[in-house]
Parts: structure tokens; sequence; C-alpha cells
């Protein structure tokens, strides 16, 4: 009901009363319909005319619901989001033979109404040879950059004196860490697409990153996931109007900032991705190659794509981890503890890692509990496939359950609590866990996974021997609240925290 009351508060009057008359309407065709069922398909609970198999799903939090039903349904099961049909895959074991060994079977992007405008073009949301020569450009241009390389190394250590600075100037007192977090964050993946950094108090910059964040919070949203069931009620929506009015803005932003580069582009000097995208675009048009894919909607959507996931994802993860030493003092203790004994005063650097055991394994259970993209990006099957025992039909929406891969009880040893021990052996020595997903995996693994890894490691080491967080005066670290913001990606609650220097 909390859904449908939010979607009626977006509404006027008339488009209420006219809404109300198209669901008749939609409701009386449909019920007309009967669910057309394969032999042999996963199980599932029994959906309702039109609904489907909403009424048992809380829609702020979907993937809760959907792994409460695979204790009943299994590894594979099929849910009716309205009359659409998913089929959802829980635990480690499944979700890795679906996203490895099925890889191509599993391996396409279901394109929803939601980010229909992105349809095609870039790397998240497209399919086919676009996808495939898009992402393999992007990998290699991204490494050429130093992606979790040497070269980004430097870039974050810089990055983190300008993010230290910041946190400085709050005195101690209680601060939102979010807008701070996200523009350092930001200037690692911006560097490396555009050649530069931006000052955090760039008006332009800074809504680049507010748009971005909203449309994260937004995608995600029980709203639209019920237009991506009922796409007729988009026009009465202001969340849709929000997104599609983001995602035009952000165009026009990197349009003007790639045509800024194209009138310094030196032939011989590459500054960043846009300029190696820019030169082979000039080339394939001087070749007189046509139907070329090295073309301006591709640059806009792909840089785009960039900027937002290399923002989005490791600033949320990296907020959960300083929101976590607050609550777990005696964590943040030992963590500090084996920095002051390891490093000492001088910078961190990644080669520190091997030898910080414990703080690689507080980072990796960071990632682990706060759990922050539950479902994956929804996947589609390229064809008819039969999967551990049950036939799943060609074109099927397909949601890989990670967060039942990183709270798999058969794989974790305190897989619902924040427990570092959980990449620890006896000796105190960090241990890989192939359950580890949080990047997803096969051909739609995360290709910024490596650049992630090395923002996490060198961001929170850096952070944590400079700083102690703690809550804000009066509030206990019980009331610190871990329940998370669920959009694309889940983010923690609004809070403030005190980041406190230490001598």
């Amino acid at each position: 009901m909390a859904v449908v009351e939010s979607l009626f508060l977006q509404a006027t009057g008339t488009s209420i009363l006219l809404g109300v008359v198209l669901m008749v309407v939609i409701y009386f065709y449909l019920s007309s319909c009967s669910t057309k069922e394969e032999a042999n398909e996963p199980p599932g609970p029994k959906p309702l005319p039109l609904l489907g198999n909403l009424l048992q799903l809380d829609l702020d939090r979907p993937h809760e619901s959907l792994s409460e039903l695979a204790k009943t349904y299994g590894s594979v099961f099929k849910v009716y989001f309205g009359t659409k049909k998913v089929v959802v895959l829980a635990g480690y074991k499944t979700v890795k033979q679906a996203l490895v060994n099925y890889a191509e079977e599993f391996g396409e992007r279901e394109i929803n109404h939601t980010f229909k405008f992105a349809e095609d073009h870039g790397i998240l949301f497209s399919n086919g040879e676009n996808w495939k020569e898009m992402r393999r450009f992007a990998l290699t241009n991204l490494r050429d950059f130093g992606m979790g390389k040497r070269g980004s190394e430097e870039k974050i250590v810089e990055e983190f004196q300008y993010l230290k600075e910041v946190f400085e100037s709050f005195g101690g007192k209680p601060f939102d860490t979010t807008q701070p977090m996200n523009y350092a964050v930001s200037n690692i993946i911006s560097s490396i697409v555009y050649g530069s950094r931006f000052e955090y108090s760039d008006p332009q910059f800074k809504e680049m990153v507010n748009r971005a964040n909203e449309n994260v919070r937004i995608g995600g949203s029980a709203s639209m996931r019920i237009f991506n069931i009922l796409p007729w009620i988009g026009p009465f929506l202001k969340s849709r109007r929000t997104l599609n009015m983001n995602a035009e803005k952000n165009k026009k932003e990197v349009r003007k900032l790639v045509s800024d580069l194209q009138e310094t582009l030196t032939p011989g000097e590459r500054r960043g991705f846009v300029d190696s995208f820019l030169l082979r675009k000039e080339s394939d048009e001087q070749s007189g190659q046509k139907n070329s894919r090295f073309n301006e909607r591709n640059l806009i959507t792909t840089v785009i794509n960039l900027f937002v996931a290399g923002t989005d994802t490791t600033s949320t993860t990296l907020r959960w981890g300083m929101l976590l030493m607050a609550k777990y003092p005696h964590i943040q203790d030992k963590v500090q503890a084996e920095i002051d004994k390891v490093i000492g005063g001088r910078q961190p650097v990644v080669e520190d890692r091997k030898n910080l055991p414990y703080t690689d394994a507080v980072i990796h259970e960071v990632q682990r509990l706060a759990n922050i993209i539950p479902m994956s990006l929804p996947h589609t099957t390229s064809c008819d496939v039969n999967f551990n025992g049950y036939f799943i039909k060609k074109g099927t929406t397909v949601y890989p359950l990670l967060m039942s891969v990183l709270r798999d009880e058969s794989q974790w040893k305190s897989p619902h609590t924040f427990s570092p021990e959980n990449f620890l052996d006896e000796q105190g020595r960090f241990v890989k866990k192939d359950a580890f997903m949080p990047f997803s995996a096969g051909r739609r693994v995360c290709l910024g996974e490596s650049l992630a890894r090395m923002e996490l490691f060198l961001f929170f080491s850096s952070l944590l021997q400079h700083f102690r967080f703690t809550p804000p005066p009066g509030v206990s670290e019980d009331q610190l609240d871990l329940t998370g913001v669920v959009g694309i990606t889940v983010n923690p609650s609004p809070h403030k925290l005190c980041a406190v220097k230490r001598t």
C-alpha cells in the first residue's frame, strides 16, 4: 500500500482519475489472457491476474523478499512482477554456475523502461556487438590510462590530500560524508576519462555528481519498479520526469566537456579515455568506414556509464566502511593498531595490502555485508536454456541475487553479522573466498573492479590512519542505523559522523 500511496502522491487529481480508468481497462484485458507456462519451468509462488506476485514482494526492498522466497522455492525459481516473468538465481553455487559456466546463455542485459534512453549504446545497457566493442575498447583504454596500476595509485594518493582537508575542516564536529566522498571518488574516474580532476567547489562538477547519484537512487525506487511493470503511468510520475531531466542535463554537460577536449585534441597525445575515443572516431571517419560504432552517442553514453558507475559504487562502499567503523569501535581499534604498526605515519600504498591482513579483511567484510548491489543489474537469457533441470525461455529476465551469495550460510562463518573473521584463517592471515562476488561475475563482471579495489584500500586505510570515526555527541553506537536506503545501489541511511583527527 505504501508504494501505491507514494505513486498517487506524485499525481494530480485528473491524472489519478485517468490512471484508474486505464488500470481498469488493462485489468480486464490482462485478466482475460492466461499466463502461458512452458514445460518444466522453475517453481514459484502462484501469480494473481495483473498483479502477479506483487503482494508477496516488498518493492522498497525486493532483494529481501526474494531471499525469503528462495528458502521456500529453492535456488532457481520464478516470480511475476505484474505480468512479467522473472527467474531468480540464489546461492553461491547457482549464481556462479549461471554467470560463469553459462556465461553466454545468461550474459545479456535487460533494458527496462527506466533506462530505455540508453538502449543499445554505451556499456551498461547495451547488448550484442555494440556492447562487445564498447566494453573491449573501454577496458583496453582504461588500462592504458593506469586503471588498477601505478598511475591510478598516484591519482588516488593525490586525491586523498584534498579529501583529508575537507574532513579536517569540520574540526571533529558531525557532518554528512556523502558529498566529499562522492567528489573524491568521482575525481578518480574523471581524471582517467577526461584527463583531469575537478575542484570540489566547481558548480558544474557538483551538479553532475549530484544528478548521477540522484538517478541511481531514483532508478531503483519502488515507483520506477512499478513504472517498469506499467509503463503507461510514466507521464504521471515525478520520479520519472526527474530521471529523464537529469539524464538530458548529464548528456548536455558531457557533450560540452567532450567538445572542449575535441578543440584541444592532439593526435600524438592522449590525455584520457575521451581523447582515445575521439581519435578512433576521427580515424574511422577519415577511412570512410560506414556504420562505425565510434560515434557521438556511444561516446556520450559510455562516458556517463563510466562516470556514474565509477562514482556511486565505490563512494557508497567507503561510506558504509566509515559508518561500520563508528558502530564497531573495537574493530576500528584493531585496524588502526595494524596500520600504525605496519605503516606508521607514511602514506599507505597498494603494496602495503599484503602486510595488512586485518585491514584487508575489514574492507572485504564491508563490501560483503553492505551488499550494495543486492540483485545485480538484471540479465536476460540470450537463448532457450536448460539449467539445473529447469527450462528457461530465451529473453527471460534473470535476477542473479548477489545478496544470497554474499550471505550464503554454506559459505560464510558469520553470514549475517559484521565479522572480519569471515576473511581470516586461525593464524590471522587473509583468506580469499570464492563466494566474495560484490562485482558480479562472468561476462558482465564490473570492468572497473581493479580500480575499485585499489580505491577502497587506499582511501580506507588513509582515512583510518588520519581519523577516528565516531557517532555524533548524544548518539550511541547501537543507534547507528544499518538498514540502508535502496535504489539501484543500497546507500547508508542519512546520518552524520565525527571524523576526529588522530594525533
